[in-house]
């Protein structure tokens, strides 16, 4: 189930734009705010805040890819370093199974497949010529 909403962070500074203006897609997403919000290695996040232009196999246009979330973090080395995080279930970060007979909704995964896997590509690409690293999220990691 897609849930949206607004997030009031109770650490705004922290927030990197606007954080009267958070808007989450999914509990995911929601779940990972939280997280960026109450922990002390965060040290800011910023939700759809960095802008990623990739070409889409299906139209073989140039598109804009609003990843889910950058966050700067403190690591266990004491090293400051940025992430790009897309969080998406699980069952999103692979290709969809073949079913016995193709249908509109496996012709549809396989669609979604391809673009998220465009964006992604892009995505690892602009982190990498940043200085940065391009991660994603999955329910499993975030499950509680």
């Amino acid at each position: 189930m897609a849930y949206k909403g607004r997030y009031k962070p109770k650490r705004p500074e922290k927030y990197i734009g606007n954080p009267t203006n958070i808007i989450y897609r999914s509990l995911l997403e929601r779940r990972f705010m939280l997280y960026c919000d109450k922990c002390k290695n965060i040290l800011e996040w910023g939700s759809e805040e960095i802008v990623v232009p990739y070409k889409s196999p299906i139209d073989n246009r140039v598109h804009r890819y609003f990843v889910d979330f950058v966050v700067k973090i403190k690591n266990k080395d004491g090293v400051t370093e940025t992430l790009l995080i897309e969080v998406k279930p699980k069952k999103q970060c692979s290709p969809p199974k073949k079913p016995m007979k193709k249908n509109r909704r496996f012709l549809n995964e396989i669609k979604n497949w391809g673009i998220n896997s465009a964006k992604w590509k892009a995505a690892t690409e602009y982190a990498e010529n940043k200085g940065w690293r391009f991660i994603i999220i999955t329910d499993e990691t975030l499950s509680p």
